[in-house]
């Protein structure tokens, strides 16, 4: 039987290693506008998001958003829109990504709590679903087209 990693990338999948922190999330890096960040794959989140105190890092213009962001305890909070991102890890570039900015600080507390590094952002069930993710949780790692 063939591997599942050696099937997905005779299919132009990327591979895009996981580390599985002590709260059971998992984190990748990736960049956003060609600046390094780390991330939390969740497939739970409905949109992809960026904490608010790294619009400057990640060069994001942002615009005003009539959603209201809730997740994690947190419910009716403020956010931004942007738009035409560049997100790239290894061989996959995808350009034109949006994100939503809102306040990340509980998310951030609770990594904290477990001695956790902060995260920048969070990729979230709109960028699985529009590349095709598969995640290969017995390997610690997800494909995307």
């Amino acid at each position: 039987m063939k591997q599942l990693r050696k099937f997905m990338e005779e299919q132009g999948f990327s591979r895009i290693p996981l580390k599985k922190l002590a709260t059971g999330h998992y984190l990748f890096n990736a960049q956003i506008n060609s600046e390094n960040g780390n991330f939390i794959l969740d497939t739970g989140a409905s949109t992809s998001c960026i904490g608010f105190n790294y619009t400057e890092y990640f060069k994001l213009a942002s615009e005003e958003s009539l959603i209201k962001a809730a997740g994690a305890g947190a419910v009716n909070m403020e956010t931004l829109l942007s738009r035409g991102n560049t997100f790239k890890h290894t061989n996959l570039e995808v350009k034109k990504m949006d994100f939503i900015l809102f306040d990340l600080s509980h998310v951030n507390q609770a990594l904290q709590q477990v001695n956790e590094n902060p995260v920048h952002g969070i990729i979230g069930a709109d960028f699985l679903k529009k590349h095709r993710a598969v995640i290969d949780y017995g390997r610690n790692c997800f494909y995307v087209k």
